[in-house]
């Protein structure tokens, strides 16, 4: 990046207007404008700060008739639920409100107010539109921050709103209009802007000393202090004096009036002075924002964080604070419930390194004055490199697999001097030496590693965990420290691996009882898990005091999913065994789904721990030893290629092992399910599950979903092969479209099933035989046959358009089929009565499904022509076109789906050259995720993947993940036991 040091200092030939906009996110971006304001005003320039914070936090710093202070509120930031939670819709809601709705009129009033002060310059912590007012004016722009709204939001649409997926790109759009951006430590992608400056970061300097604080505040010299602080987020919490250790003293920031605290906490004024008061403590507890990490680590403060839920900012904060030695993270459960103890006594531990600068205000305000009179920056000769490096990132974060080992790259934080290529060919080179080494540290004591590389990996994953090399310099994760200490080394670990799985044809028509075809892919998820007496566990710091204070040794699940440091997922979850029983018996699926919603960092485990309580509830199963998991998985989330199945396999594979319980493959598959329709509450069917556990490497799995019966291994013919290609649009099987798709197929179902009843009525109650058309060859069997119908696919395609199509509306509202019908007869969905559903084209696409699978499946076995796989691709065009029918496409799927064909149509138009790909399909839920294409098993149709990939990532600016191979189902690989070798 360009340095920010070496700037020619020369004042100025005139006092400068500067026009500073600030988010209205917290106070956070004030207190760190406030430091860049003060040097631009002792400069003698004027500065107009337009913003939503309220005007003393910058005339109590700052007092000078050259600063302005403008209230406007031009964005939204994030709108937060709690002190700890954002509310993702209500965000992206009110954004649209504040932002989007009345653009047009901000962009007026802010060209006119810019105009009416002269401005010189434009600054924004981080306010997209006005980079794009500027722009338009001619005046120079710079923004300011560690991350911007686009990344932050990019997020909450796929999870929660994606009809606001316009919003980040016009968020992009502004961004990409600012002439500069000042990146502060800490920062996350923010691939829109194109010239980048790193600058120091920018903290508030003291005002008194240590000694000042503690006696105004009536503080020994000696005692153990904690600040307490969660921002400008009131929350209410009821403080208890027990949670502190003895003799600790807690300064309360941001109390209200009516708040009461024990003797051992003290309540700040509104007004204390946040710096001075973590300069003049021992450790910090509170939440991860700039300003408390830039502070605690400027004064060299331990900070114990509670994480924040939906905030994507606070990963990279983590990795800069984690990387000084200078936090460790307090589990929501244990802040709320006051096991503070272990935490706050291994905070004192630490030894918090940071030596950077911490002048930022100053280096900023000299960059801006500097840009305000037309001076050049130094050119970014990295620019192409580090968008790209921000690309990648971003990939990583919102594209992110649950448990994969994938963490923020070094080399996005650290200098380009510092990862040159002789550094990544060391690396290489000790893998390599490494590669048998690995091995000899256990004894592999039953079960095969299959010739599988990644098997290998997660082996020599664990030899280093067992080798335990965290007293080293390097940097170490909270997820690695977490699991070199969560396995006892001398006893048994038993290991299952469970892949992901291509939907080649099938896909949502499973719940319907279709049947489908799925090819497990190379991809996979390990699990292992040791089992052991309570007495004898392995407990983290936090579960040992959660223990002691509960006056006895009971059984606990500790579980580390790899993965964890790009998102704001918990690395690590916990929880005694008997908060899944109700006295005598096992809690009800309900409320073990809100047991893991309470925490939505730790929702997760739910994929997890949710096997336990089914093999529980359903097997009757009693778990007496605590248990030891450890996750690990390849499979990317949100691509639609059963990433949550894939660590329910495995995770239920492995347990069983350990527990001597003989499940076959398809009751496990079953279980599976279990827990994620009624657990976690996602309504998938079967298949998933079914690939992942009955699968085998290089076959087609021909299941019917009756519930799951395994028809045959279908052989992929070796002049034909499967890829997936990922659209980078996530998909969630617990989103809204895929569940009112499910809910519109039941109504048509249950439509059917009763107007079929009404048929046998009439036919019993009339005199004369039924006479019409459509039911002359159909006797009373059929008809009494299709009113008990379980499954939509046993109705042929023949008898719905003759019986029932004309009478199956398009959409219907809930509170119109209620009341006409009573219910839709599904476990898993609920109809919402204020809504309307689709019902037609979710109706007619699994009884038209099933006869394509059927006849895809019977053309397998033809002859190797090209005539096989141009009906083969043209079924998979016609199942494509379905899922948009139902509401199930996506932009993304559109277009890779749409590449496929005109890469198919442009080889049989070059005169004689045949096509070598035939056929291209969404997959799996729908609404993203990734496409199942067919083509010849030849190079050419390999060198067109590749294309298609390069015009997608032109088109969009993503480069599709490709998934190319396939490995064994859990049944078919058993399991490992290991133990460490002894000598």
């Amino acid at each position: 990046m360009a340095s920010a040091g070496g700037a020619d200092r020369s004042p100025p030939p005139r006092p400068l207007v500067f026009a500073f906009y600030l988010t209205g996110h917290g106070f956070g971006h004030a207190t760190r404008a406030i430091e860049v304001v003060r040097h631009l005003v002792a400069a003698g320039h004027e500065v107009h700060v337009a913003t939503a914070v309220p005007e003393f936090v910058f005339t109590a710093e700052v007092r000078s008739p050259r600063l302005r202070i403008r209230r406007v509120l031009l964005d939204c930031g994030a709108v937060q639920a709690d002190a700890l939670t954002v509310d993702r819709l209500a965000t992206l809601e009110k954004y649209r409100e504040a932002a989007v709705v009345p653009r047009e009129s901000i962009l007026r009033a802010e060209s006119e107010w810019l105009s009416s002060i002269k401005a010189d310059l434009v600054v924004s912590d981080v306010v997209p539109v006005v980079c794009r007012v500027a722009a338009d004016m001619g005046v120079r722009s710079v923004c300011i921050g560690n991350f911007s709204w686009d990344f932050i939001y990019a997020e909450y649409i796929m999870e929660a709103g994606y009809h606001h997926r316009s919003t980040v790109w016009q968020i992009s759009e502004d961004y990409a209009h600012c002439d500069i951006l000042l990146r502060l430590p800490g920062y996350g992608p923010m691939p829109a802007f194109r010239n980048v400056i790193d600058v120091p970061l920018i903290v508030r300097g003291l005002r008194k000393s240590r000694s000042e604080v503690r006696k105004e505040l009536g503080l020994e010299e000696n005692a153990k202090v904690l600040v307490f602080n969660f921002g400008g987020q009131p929350a209410g919490w009821k403080l208890k004096q027990e949670w502190l250790p003895d003799g600790w003293i807690c300064l309360v920031c941001g109390a209200s009036d009516s708040q009461d605290v024990p003797p051992n906490f003290i309540k700040l004024a509104k007004d204390a002075y946040t710096p001075d008061v973590i300069a003049a403590s021992d450790c910090m507890l509170g939440k991860i924002g700039y300003g408390a990490a830039s502070e605690v680590l400027a004064y060299k403060l331990p900070l114990v964080f509670v994480r924040r839920d939906y905030f994507n900012e606070e990963p990279f904060l983590r990795n800069l604070l984690e990387h000084y030695q200078n936090s460790i993270e307090m589990i929501r459960s244990d802040f709320l419930a006051g096991h503070w103890k272990p935490y706050l006594l291994r905070a004192l531990t630490l030894r918090p390194c940071y030596n950077g600068p911490t002048n930022g205000g100053e280096v900023v305000a000299q960059i801006l004055q500097d840009t305000a009179i037309g001076k050049e920056c130094i050119p970014d000769k990295f620019s192409g490199a580090r968008r790209l490096q921000d690309a990648i990132v971003s990939g990583y974060q919102l594209q992110r697999a649950p448990g994969r080992d994938v963490r923020i790259p070094d080399w996005y934080s650290l200098s380009e001097t510092e990862t040159g290529a002789a550094s990544t060919s060391k690396i290489v080179a000790i893998k390599e030496t490494a590669a048998f080494r690995c091995f000899e540290d256990f004894e592999i004591l039953h079960g095969d590693l299959q010739g599988l590389t990644d098997t290998m990996d997660f082996l020599k994953s664990l030899s280093e965990l067992n080798r335990n090399n965290l007293e080293s310099s390097e940097k170490q994760y909270q997820e690695r420290t977490a699991a070199s200490v969560l396995f006892d080394w001398e006893k048994e670990i038993y290991i299952a691996r469970a892949p992901g799985r291509l939907d080649v044809m099938g896909g949502i028509a499973d719940y319907s009882g279709s049947l489908v075809l799925q090819m497990p892919l190379r991809e996979a998820c390990h699990v292992a898990v040791q089992r052991n007496h309570p007495s004898k566990q392995k407990l983290w710091k936090h579960t040992q005091a959660r223990q002691l204070e509960n006056a006895g040794l009971a059984p606990v699940i500790q579980i580390v999913s790899f993965g964890s440091e790009l998102s704001n997922r918990a690395p690590t979850f916990d929880m005694r065994l008997s908060d899944f029983m109700d006295g005598e018996k096992p809690i009800p699926y309900e409320k073990a789904r809100e047991f893991f919603c309470q925490n939505p960092s730790q929702k997760w485990a739910a994929y997890v721990a949710g096997t336990v309580l089914v093999l529980m509830t359903e097997l009757g199963v009693q778990f007496t030893d605590s248990m030891s998991i450890l996750v690990s998985s390849a499979v990317p989330e949100g691509k639609g290629v059963s990433s949550s199945a894939s660590v329910e396999v495995a995770t239920m594979s492995a347990i069983a092992a350990a527990y001597g319980l003989n499940i076959i493959p398809r009751d496990l598959a079953l279980l599976c399910q279990k827990v994620e329709n009624h657990v976690v509450g996602a309504p998938c069917g079967v298949m998933d599950q079914m690939a992942s556990a009955c699968g085998e490497a290089n076959k087609l799995l021909a299941m019917v979903c009756q519930p799951a019966e395994v028809k045959e291994l279908v052989s992929i013919p070796t002049h034909m092969r499967f890829w997936g290609l990922d659209s980078g649009i996530r998909h969630s099987v617990g989103g809204g479209d895929y569940g009112s798709v499910r809910v519109g197929t039941y109504m048509g179902r249950k439509m059917i099933k009763c107007a079929a009843s009404d048929l046998v009525s009439e036919s019993l109650t009339s005199k004369a035989p039924v006479e019409s058309d459509c039911h002359k060859e159909n006797g009373m069997d059929l008809l009494k046959s299709e009113a008990a119908m379980e499954y939509l696919c046993n109705l042929p395609p023949h008898r719905y358009e003759a019986a029932y199509a004309k009478d199956i509306p398009e959409v219907i509202s809930g509170d119109a089929f209620l009341e006409k019908y009573g219910d839709h007869n599904d476990t898993v969905t609920v109809i919402d009565p204020k809504r309307s559903y689709s019902v037609k084209a979710p109706t007619r696409h699994p009884i038209y499904e099933n006869f394509r699978v059927e006849t895809f499946k019977t053309l397998l076995a033809a002859g190797s022509t090209d005539e096989q796989l141009s009906a083969l691709g043209e079924l998979m065009y016609q199942c494509h076109n379905s899922y948009s029918a139902c509401g199930l496409g996506s932009d993304g799927t559109d277009r890779l789906v749409n590449l496929v064909q005109e890469m198919q149509h442009r080889t049989t138009s070059e005169g004689g050259s045949r096509p070598s790909l035939f056929g291209a399909k969404i997959t799996g839920g729908g609404s993203g995720g990734t496409i199942c294409v067919i083509g010849k098993n030849c190079a050419r149709s390999s060198e067109e993947i590749v294309e298609i990939q390069k015009r997608y990532k032109a088109a969009t600016g993503y480069l599709p993940i490709l998934f190319d191979g396939s490995s064994p189902g859990a049944a078919k690989f058993g399991y490992l036991k290991i133990r460490r070798q002894r000598s």
